[in-house]
């Protein structure tokens, strides 16, 4: 019998930097990535500390990788299909290491007026699912799940109100 624990390792993958450069670029290629994603992809393939910044310094050299980039297509991305809020964005942004210019860049992708829009549709949505006579109740329900969601909780307080009546 296969030893389970042995089956669900990672297999350690050792390549030389040149062999690691056009796997990487072609991971680069295929969607958008932060500094911090290919960094620790490339520390998968057991290079040293040296070659991943020498590769990394290449591949914004030639283009395939750009965090301004990345940062609008997350923002974008991310509001579009997940409808989340800017606060969640910009909390991921912060977690993938982007500098402040760089989410603030991403965050422009985010017209304010389809923002506002979403944000009264997931309202919506979210008011007619939730089974509750209590409107009191009802609002919070709602107003938590769309602050959960990353968007700012006065102007969601602001939309509960409009969209659930006393």
């Amino acid at each position: 019998m296969i030893d389970q624990d042995e089956s669900n390792k990672k297999r350690k993958i050792k390549l030389t930097p040149a062999e690691a450069l056009p796997k990487i670029q072609k991971y680069c290629a295929y969607q958008e990535r932060s500094h911090k994603e290919v960094r620790n992809k490339l520390f998968e393939y057991n290079l040293w500390p040296s070659e991943v910044e020498e590769i990394i310094s290449s591949l914004i050299t030639n283009n395939f990788l750009n965090e301004e980039r990345f940062a609008k297509a997350y923002a974008g991305g991310k509001f579009r299909i997940k409808k989340w809020g800017r606060l969640k964005i910009v909390n991921e942004l912060n977690r993938q290491g982007l500098t402040e210019r760089c989410i603030a860049k991403g965050l422009k992708e985010i017209d304010s007026s389809d923002y506002l829009k979403t944000l009264r549709s997931i309202l919506k949505k979210k008011a007619i699912e939730v089974k509750e006579t209590n409107s009191f109740i009802k609002r919070n329900k709602v107003a938590k799940f769309a602050i959960s969601k990353g968007y700012e909780s006065d102007v969601v307080w602001e939309y509960v109100k409009d969209i659930i009546p006393d």
